[in-house]
């Protein structure tokens, strides 16, 4: 996409997704996503009727008179958004790209976040990490997180990128995060190596979505560890073309991670029905997995609705955390 087109896409995200924040999912992240409890802000001369177990003994002992402890709730929080952008992710059958419908997902939470005033930051990245972006709060910033999912590799960063892609290059030529063979980075989905990068850079625990098509393998052990210190949802993205084919007769299809072509004959209905219970089977699993793991999983179809699976997930995050 060219600059204007990009800045054009941005505009129509942030308008739809405005909207359904605003109506549907304002109560919602509010309910699921709380603050981590209460901290202490200050003491206080204590007045009848205050809880004798708030009273600072400490305090009250060099002073002579009653002091009580204040406590505030902290509500602030801070979100993660990982987001694959990788070869496979640029493919769409419908009216969007797995990376467009990665980016109305984004959208939806960097502006729930904007709007009850949490962190918000965002990590691309496909075999390596391509680009990090420290959380911080305000509509314009979660506007930018939504601009750089749409826009990478499409034309220069801007100048206050430059240091954290400069501090993962030097990562990276350290040795950072590990002795794992090269891989072809922008081809290759890298999962392992994006959890590695979280735990090194976000010492504080987050909320974090990995949004993904997951084309990868070796993820599991990652995303455990990532989810011991912080809140891991994973966010699996499909096309529907990758669930069922078409029976468009000879057809040469490329494996956009790989880069490897095979002609297939789409007109034969049990190759067709092998490639559909495959790819269902793929879905399940990853599922599957996530959930042995211990890991929140949440599916979209590229070329459907983003809200409503992401609303069914605070439902079910808001049940659970009732019983």
């Amino acid at each position: 996409m060219l600059a204007r087109e990009i800045l054009q896409r941005v505009r129509e995200i942030q308008v739809r997704t405005g909207r359904q924040v605003a109506d549907v999912l304002a109560g919602e992240y509010v309910s699921v996503f709380k603050g981590r409890g209460i901290e202490f802000d200050e003491v206080r001369p204590y007045v009848p009727g205050d809880d004798v177990r708030s009273i600072d003994w400490n305090v009250t002992a060099r002073t002579g008179e009653p002091f009580v402890k204040r406590y505030v709730e902290e509500r602030q929080l801070t979100l993660m958004l990982m987001a694959d952008v990788s070869a496979s992710q640029d493919f769409g059958s419908a009216h969007r790209s797995k990376r467009e419908a990665t980016a109305e997902l984004c959208a939806l939470l960097a502006f729930s976040a904007s709007r009850n005033d949490d962190k918000v930051g965002l990590t691309l990245f496909h075999g390596d990490v391509e680009q990090y972006i420290p959380a911080r709060k305000g509509q314009k910033h979660a506007l930018r997180v939504v601009r750089e999912v749409l826009a990478h590799g499409e034309a220069p960063g801007d100048a206050d990128e430059r240091p954290a892609r400069a501090g993962i290059a030097a990562r990276m030529r350290a040795g950072w995060p590990g002795r794992r063979p090269p891989r072809t980075p922008r081809q290759a989905t890298d999962i392992a190596r994006a959890m590695e990068f979280l735990l090194s850079v976000n010492r504080r625990r987050t909320i974090c979505f990995v949004v993904s098509d997951f084309l990868d393998e070796g993820w599991e052990r990652s995303l455990v560890m990532a989810n011991q210190r912080h809140d891991v949802i994973a966010v699996l993205v499909t096309d529907p073309r990758e669930l069922e084919l078409a029976n468009a007769g000879l057809v040469a299809l490329r494996d956009a991670e790989s880069g490897r072509s095979r002609l297939y004959d789409t007109g034969s209905a049990a190759f067709r029905r092998a490639v559909e219970q495959a790819a269902a089977e793929r879905v399940r699993d990853v599922e599957r997995r996530m959930r042995s793991a211990g890991i929140d999983f949440i599916h979209i179809d590229a070329a459907g609705s983003v809200v409503d699976p992401l609303v069914r997930f605070f439902r079910m995050r808001e049940r659970r955390s009732r019983r």
